[in-house]
């Protein structure tokens, strides 16, 4: 028997109640994994985490600590990516501290759509690399190929993408309707 279902068993042997409403409390599944949850939802919204590390009031501040954004202090949390350090102001602070030796995600290329932001590169919860502007969600421009800052000949447009295409790097237009490419060997 596995960690998991001894755990499953417990809580279904014991017949928990929501401490808000009285009603029983059921297994649910969410994107965090599974939990337990009021029977009476809607009505009642009452969560328990199955695993502590899946706990939101697990998160703790760090005492003498403040965000260099809104100078509220940073907590320890627990995100879908494992443990970070982030504001507590979230989420009208979106401020997450970078691990030592975290490269700077920036790539200094103008956003060519809204011209204000930068092209930042950032990993989907899946590990695929993503380019999006650094003004989303004002902005929502966003490439899958590395961009560089080169002008299309035949559009014009700012930025053109490296792709590699049969054996060879080429520079492509990410404009759909251009579709120009220029080999870099």
């Amino acid at each position: 028997m596995t960690k998991d279902s001894q755990l499953f068993e417990h809580i279904a042997n014991k017949r928990e109640s929501c401490p808000e409403c009285g009603e029983a409390l059921v297994f649910r599944n969410g994107k965090a994994g599974p939990f337990l949850g009021c029977s009476a939802y809607p009505k009642c919204d009452y969560t328990k985490a199955l695993h502590p590390e899946h706990d939101p009031d697990l998160d703790r501040l760090i005492p003498d600590s403040q965000c260099p954004e809104c100078s509220k202090p940073l907590a320890v949390k627990h995100g879908r990516f494992g443990i970070f350090i982030g504001c507590s102001g979230f989420p009208d602070c979106h401020f997450i501290e970078k691990k030592d030796g975290q490269e700077d995600n920036d790539t200094q290329i103008d956003c060519p759509k809204c011209q204000k932001g930068h092209l930042l590169k950032k990993q989907n919860r899946f590990g695929k690399t993503f380019y999006p502007c650094s003004a989303y969600p004002k902005c929502d421009y966003a490439v899958n190929l590395p961009p560089v800052k080169q002008s299309c000949e035949a559009c014009g447009w700012p930025v053109m993408l490296q792709k590699h295409l049969r054996g060879k790097d080429v520079l492509v237009c990410p404009q759909k309707k251009c579709g120009h490419k220029v080999s870099l060997s």
